[in-house]
């Protein structure tokens, strides 16, 4: 039988991927009672991490984020595979940005046998992250520190990473929506990721298939923005059009 922590994970990944789920559906997944299920989602319901109906569980409005902690463990096998396949990509002696999200944060934990590399980041986990990377040149934006996820945001942030230029943006997204805008939910974290796209050569983009499905309000920028983009499932037809006409390559990491 799953762990406490593994069902949580998996009630997450199912609301996200399909908006509403029943508890009995829940329960047949995680192969335990509908009691056991009803109990997981009053709990995480009281906790803001999804929200409770009668009978099943849905995601959160799209003017709320998942917790840092749950979204660690999300998705974690893709977030490695779009990681790993990404850090492959980046020569040693390169200069980047990093900015905000666990996907960043796995694509940081790939980096760390990398030499030479100069690194500017708002994220705390990824500044902690490369400690152990060899001859690894380090800036940490200044600004205010979001403590519930490490991230550092405000417009000293924003201005600090405006006055570097980078050879890689490498930036995660909370949402994409279907006519390739890209989403997010904090104005501040989306000053900091538009400053990257602008002032970096290559702009990555790291974002598992989930990212699709989830409908942030507030436009960080287009797909049109990215040169590159990392994620775990090809995307639909009508966005793989988008891809090929804004000139952006797609790399499909399989976990």
């Amino acid at each position: 039988m799953a762990s406490l922590k593994q069902r949580r994970a998996q009630i997450l990944h199912c609301v996200q991927q399909q908006g509403y789920v029943a508890n009995e559906d829940l329960a047949k997944t995680l192969h335990v009672t509908v009691q056991t299920v009803r109990r997981d989602v009053n709990n995480m319901a009281a906790e803001g991490l999804i929200a409770r109906h009668h009978g099943g569980a849905s995601a959160l409005s799209p003017a709320e984020n998942i917790a840092y902690s749950e979204r660690q463990i999300l998705n974690l096998r893709e977030k490695e595979a779009i990681g790993q396949a990404a850090a492959a990509a980046i020569p040693d002696g390169a200069s980047l940005f990093i900015n905000i999200g666990t996907t960043t944060e796995a694509f940081a934990r790939c980096l760390r046998q990398h030499r030479a590399l100069r690194v500017i980041t708002n994220n705390i986990h990824v500044a902690s992250l490369l400690v152990p990377a060899p001859e690894c040149n380090l800036v940490i934006a200044g600004g205010t520190v979001r403590l519930r996820d490490g991230g550092i945001v405000g417009p000293a942030a924003a201005a600090m990473i405006e006055q570097y230029r980078a050879d890689f943006g490498i930036i995660g997204i909370s949402g994409i929506d279907e006519d390739g805008t890209l989403l997010d939910f904090d104005t501040d974290e989306i000053n900091a990721a538009q400053a990257i796209i602008r002032n970096a050569r290559t702009v990555i983009l790291l974002a598992d298939h989930t990212k699709f499905k989830r409908r942030p309000m507030a436009r960080v920028g287009h797909i049109s923005d990215i040169n590159v983009f990392y994620t775990d499932q090809e995307p639909s037809p009508k966005f793989l059009a988008l891809l090929k006409a804004a000139n952006v390559a797609l790399h499909v990491a399989k976990p």
